[in-house]
């Protein structure tokens, strides 16, 4: 019995192939070279979408790489400013730190906010 379908699945494979290649033969209007050129263009036509698609996307890419740039500029310019700001601060506290005085008053009123923020939390 599978000597039967062995020959059964031969059988039809040779005939497949075989009215394959005898179309070609026969009913084919088609020269090789026609074919050959239709399948160039397809893969012409495939390659020109791929190209445009790739176009599109590097050009994403380049206007978020643009606006990425002009961010971290905005960044930095805003961190100098801070940084000015904050350096000024920390002189006016050396300053203020140089008398005994002043330190006596960064004392007072650091005490004063403890005070405050534990009566604050106590009542709440």
């Amino acid at each position: 019995m599978n000597s039967r379908k062995l020959l059964d699945h031969r059988g039809s494979r040779t005939a497949l192939f075989d009215s394959i290649e005898e179309g070609q033969i026969r009913g084919s209007s088609y020269t090789s070279h026609e074919i050959e050129e239709h399948d160039n263009d397809r893969a012409i036509d495939g390659l020109q979408e791929r190209v445009s698609f790739l176009k599109r996307l590097t050009g994403d890419m380049h206007e978020e790489v643009e606006s990425h740039n002009r961010l971290l500029d905005r960044m930095g310019h805003n961190m100098d400013a801070s940084r000015g700001v904050l350096s000024g601060t920390m002189d006016r506290f050396k300053m203020v730190f140089a008398t005994k005085s002043g330190r006596r008053m960064v004392i007072f009123v650091a005490s004063f906010l403890a005070l405050f923020l534990v009566i604050y939390f106590l009542t709440r």
